[in-house]
This record gives structure tokens, sequence and C-alpha cells, in this order.
């Protein structure tokens, strides 16, 4: 499934945190505060169980949104979009 993550967090270091741990969940960067990719269901709630973890509740804002493939292609970008090529609602499969 088609991931969004988007946040407004304000101790530096939990905001830290969140953008390495997207990017190591594999999602790209489309603005400072805003992922996107493609995670299984495991590697999502893997991801917001890390997120809650560092997080204020009373203060910071998270948002996880699902989207299949042709609602993706269904949003407007404009100016400096990310290349939509690079997600993908494909399965992903590891060869050992």
């Amino acid at each position: 499934m088609i991931i969004w993550v988007l946040y407004d967090i304000k101790n530096d270091a939990a905001r830290t945190f969140v953008s390495k741990a997207c990017l190591k969940a594999g999602l790209y960067r489309v603005q400072y505060s805003c992922f996107l990719g493609t995670l299984n269901t495991n590697e999502k709630d893997s991801l917001e169980l890390q997120i809650e973890k560092v997080i204020n509740e009373d203060t910071d804002k998270i948002y996880v949104f699902r989207m299949n493939k042709e609602q993706l292609k269904g949003c407007t970008m404009m100016g400096q979009a990310f290349d939509e090529k690079l997600v993908t609602d494909d399965v992903k499969s590891l060869f050992f």
C-alpha cells in the first residue's frame, strides 16, 4: 500500500528520529516533514509504533494516510513535485 506520513513535531530529537525512521522504512522525502512510499501492513504498523514512542501526544501532530495507485494518479502535482514513478503499490519481494 502507498503511505503518506506527515508530521509537525516540536522536539528536534524526536523530529530527527521520525525522519530517519521514515527513510529507513524506505519512504521518500517529499517535503521536510512529508514522506511517501510503499509499505506493507507490518512495515506501516512498525513505523507507527516507532513514532509513537518518541512523540509528545500533547503537542505533536502525525498523520499516516493510506492510498492506492489509482488515488495517487488522481493527485495534482505542481512545481517541483516528486517523481511518481518512485512510488508504486507493487508487492516487494526479498530473495536470499
